[in-house]
C-alpha cells in the first residue's frame, strides 16, 4: 500500500463537503439535494466511479465550480468518493441534506477550511483513509474566547 496526501484546491472562502456514496445516480441526487436545500446556492459536484467505466461524473449550478471539483477529484481518484464545492450556504445549510441522500455512506468534512484527503493507493484502487480538516488545536478557549465566539454566532445569523 502507497498513501499520498492530496490537498483540495480552491479560494479562501470556498466551502467543501468531501464524502462517500455508492451508486451512479449519486450524482443527480447529490445535484438536488444542493439545489433544494438552498436556492441559488452556487456549486459544483464530482464523483468517482468504482466499477464500469470509472469515469468522473459532474454537475453543478456553476461552471467554474464543476470544474473545480472535476479537477479534484482526478487528483483523489478514489472510488465512491464524491467532493462539492460551494459559496453563497454554509455546510451548516447542506450537509443534513447530503446525508440523508441514500447512496450516501460518509462524510469526511464539510468545512470553509483547507482541506488535505489521506489517500491510500492498493493493488484494486485508492481509498480515502481520511482527511486533515484545517490546522491543530493551540489550546482552551478563554473567557475572552468564548465571548468572541458567542458574539461571532450572533453577527452571522446563527444564534439569537
Amino acid at each position: 500500500m502507497k498513501t499520498e496526501i492530496v490537498e483540495i484546491e480552491k479560494e479562501d472562502g470556498l466551502q467543501v463537503i468531501l464524502g462517500h456514496a455508492g451508486f451512479i445516480k449519486t450524482v443527480e441526487d447529490l445535484y438536488e439535494a444542493m439545489a433544494s436545500s438552498v436556492p441559488g446556492v452556487k456549486f459544483g459536484l464530482a464523483f468517482a466511479e468504482a466499477s464500469g467505466p470509472c469515469l468522473v461524473r459532474s454537475e453543478g449550478s456553476d461552471p467554474a465550480l464543476v470544474k473545480l471539483a472535476e479537477k479534484n477529484m482526478e487528483r483523489i481518484a478514489a472510488g465512491h468518493t464524491f467532493i462539492i464545492l460551494f459559496k453563497g450556504a454554509y455546510p451548516i445549510n447542506l450537509t443534513n441534506a447530503i446525508k440523508d441522500v441514500n447512496e450516501v455512506t460518509r462524510v469526511y468534512c464539510a468545512t470553509a477550511n483547507p482541506v488535505e484527503v489521506i489517500v491510500a493507493t492498493t493493488a484494486l484502487g485508492r481509498g480515502v483513509i481520511g482527511v486533515v480538516d484545517g490546522t491543530a488545536s493551540k489550546g482552551v478557549e478563554k473567557e475572552k474566547d468564548r465571548s468572541e465566539r458567542k458574539k461571532f454566532l450572533r453577527d452571522i445569523g446563527y444564534k439569537l
